[in-house]
């Protein structure tokens, strides 16, 4: 129960720590090109960063127009642009961009002939019009920040699920090891008895029998031969020796190995526990910015 309490606080401060979406708020503005002052509309785009939206704001402004923004002490001029979201004719768009606390300002003013701009007297429709168009100038800026911040923890959330995956492949390939080890502790351990209890009797006896036959055979090719015989049967009962020392060491670190797999197995289950704690918390800071930007979505 308090580790679910503890869970449960830590999920909620991390959640907490996510910045709830910000309205983005329309105005009408003026805007300074130059020494002249023009009637605008403005709209505040919430978190983004000022290059980008500033870039973008450029792209979009020479988007189906061969015209080029000028840029001059962060005023920004275009003539002849195409923006039919506004008006059928061509456009000339004065804007500024500006950077508030926690949010970029773009104040634009259209002019649709010689010193006539679109404001709330020169004709509903266009103003209404040019409203949408820099909303949803703002609104794609802010949709691309938060699918960013997203993306940023879902990736996260996904990594943590790769550790976890390593986890329990480690855990499964100590318990394959322990399997392993055992295993190979009873085969050596049958071929110690084997050797033990079979071979080597049998050596020692063939060996004691051929000493005695050795010692009581005259010189000649017959008592060479049993000497080699001799000789042989020695190897022999060597080489079962460091068989069973051979055997005895892999045991012994057959079992060394067992021993320090069961205590990495509890080691790897608390790391699993701690790392599981972690995704769910993951998860729902997730969940928090994919629900933030539904509702940026949803503007």
């Amino acid at each position: 129960m308090k580790q679910l309490i503890t869970l449960s606080l830590l999920i909620a401060l991390q959640c907490f720590g996510v910045r709830a979406q910000m309205p983005i708020v329309l105005s009408d503005d003026t805007v300074a090109i130059g020494t002249s002052r023009m009637p605008a509309i403005s709209v505040d785009i919430p978190e983004v960063d000022y290059d980008k939206a500033l870039k973008e704001w450029v792209k979009t402004l020479q988007t189906g127009t061969k015209s080029k923004v000028v840029t001059e002490n962060s005023e920004m001029s275009i003539f002849g642009a195409r923006i039919k979201a506004i008006s059928s004719n061509t456009l000339n768009v004065y804007s500024r961009m500006t950077k508030l606390d926690q949010a970029v300002r773009l104040s634009a003013a259209f002019e649709l002939k010689k010193d006539q701009y679109i404001d709330k007297a020169s004709g509903a429709a266009e103003y209404i019009n040019a409203q949408k168009y820099l909303k949803g100038f703002a609104k794609a800026r802010y949709i691309e920040l938060a699918k960013e911040q997203a993306d940023v923890e879902e990736k996260k959330s996904r990594n943590l699920e790769k550790e976890l995956s390593s986890l329990e492949k480690e855990k499964s390939k100590l318990k394959k090891s322990i399997q392993s080890d055992n295993s190979n502790i009873m085969s050596q351990r049958e071929s110690v008895v084997t050797t033990q209890n079979n071979e080597l009797p049998a050596i020692g006896a063939a060996l004691e029998q051929a000493r005695a036959e050795y010692a009581t055979m005259e010189e000649g090719p017959a008592k060479k031969e049993k000497e080699v015989a001799i000789k042989d049967l020695e190897k022999r009962q060597k080489k079962a020796l460091r068989s069973i020392e051979s055997s005895e060491k892999k045991i012994e670190k057959s079992t060394s190995s067992i021993r320090e797999a069961n205590s990495d197995i509890p080691k790897n289950e608390k790391m699993q526990e701690n790392v599981r704690e972690q995704i769910s918390q993951q998860n729902a800071v997730y969940q928090s910015y994919v629900d933030k930007l539904k509702r940026i979505r949803s503007f």
